[in-house]
């Protein structure tokens, strides 16, 4: 008896210190449920975990928004973007959105498709366990920023061509992603001023100068993989962005429409590469109003 006393408090404060290791949980409505680091593949990997946050009350199979973190696919983690995005977090939770924020491989780590692997992996562990945690995984969405932006339209540009090199053997590929929240990301990595540098971020990613290696550049560019099959987007961009020019935002709208797939672009008057102004009113009807329309 003492022993299984002795297990069960280990077991509770294993659990308390996992929540603390959470540093955006009071970004979320009180009440919210969280799923904090869930390894996602069979390994020990840091980089390969997520969490998955509930609302309050939730009842009934929740649409999912998938988050994907930005900082040049070699810095930051799954808590990254957060901070500066508070109201759309809380109204996420707050309009019956279950919310998963995964981890992924730096490029200094492992280069391109690396972090496409890690992805969609983690989104192949969410539908095999949407039943566990009540995630309607027929009515999901990616949500990325400026590097996450990348890999979110990414992800969601390429399901339709089936690249085997994107997926980890064993893992599922029977998910639809049905709508793309693209804030601020590459779109062709050969239009980086740094194309002709291998130490770019750009660069780094692909282990080569886009410049030098345009084949690998262009399997790494969302504007490869359009096509009139593509799920809907929504992309921002700010106006004054010095790291990620509105020209790869403009391009990827403007090869979607081509395509005829449904696209809008929404520039961002004054606003910088990240930012509260991202967290707006008026951005963040768009976001809800695009969210309603191909989830709810």
């Amino acid at each position: 008896m003492r022993q299984l006393l002795l297990a069960l408090l280990l077991l509770l404060s294993a659990r308390a210190s996992f929540s603390q290791t959470n540093r955006v949980i009071n970004l979320f409505p009180e009440g919210t449920t969280l799923h904090g680091n869930i390894p996602y593949l069979d390994d020990t990997l840091k980089k390969h975990l997520l969490d998955i946050y509930l609302p309050p009350n939730a009842s009934g199979k929740l649409p999912l928004v998938v988050w994907v973190h930005g900082g040049g696919w070699l810095s930051n983690d799954k808590y990254a973007d957060m901070g500066y995005m508070k109201e759309t977090i809380k109204e996420l939770m707050n309009q019956g959105y279950a919310l998963a924020s995964i981890d992924y491989r730096f490029s200094t780590q492992a280069t391109f498709p690396a972090q496409m692997l890690d992805c969609n992996a983690a989104i192949s562990y969410l539908v095999k366990n949407a039943a566990k945690y009540g995630l309607d995984t027929d009515r999901m969405a990616l949500m990325g920023f400026s590097a996450g932006g990348h890999l979110a339209a990414m992800l969601g540009l390429s399901k339709n061509d089936k690249v085997s090199s994107f997926f980890v053997p064993g893992t599922s590929k029977k998910f639809a992603l049905k709508a793309v929240v693209d804030f601020y990301g590459p779109a062709d990595l050969t239009l980086f001023p740094g194309a002709v540098d291998p130490k770019s971020p750009e660069g780094l990613l692909i282990g080569a100068a886009p410049l030098d290696r345009p084949d690998l550049a262009k399997a790494a560019s969302p504007v490869s993989y359009v096509d009139e099959k593509d799920p809907p987007f929504l992309i921002i961009h700010g106006e004054k962005d010095d790291l990620v020019s509105p020209r790869q935002s403009q391009l990827l709208n403007s090869w979607l429409q081509v395509k005829g797939v449904p696209t809008e672009l929404i520039v961002v008057k004054g606003a910088p590469h990240f930012g509260v102004e991202f967290d707006a009113p008026e951005v963040r009807t768009a976001v809800f109003g695009f969210l309603e329309k191909h989830l709810k």
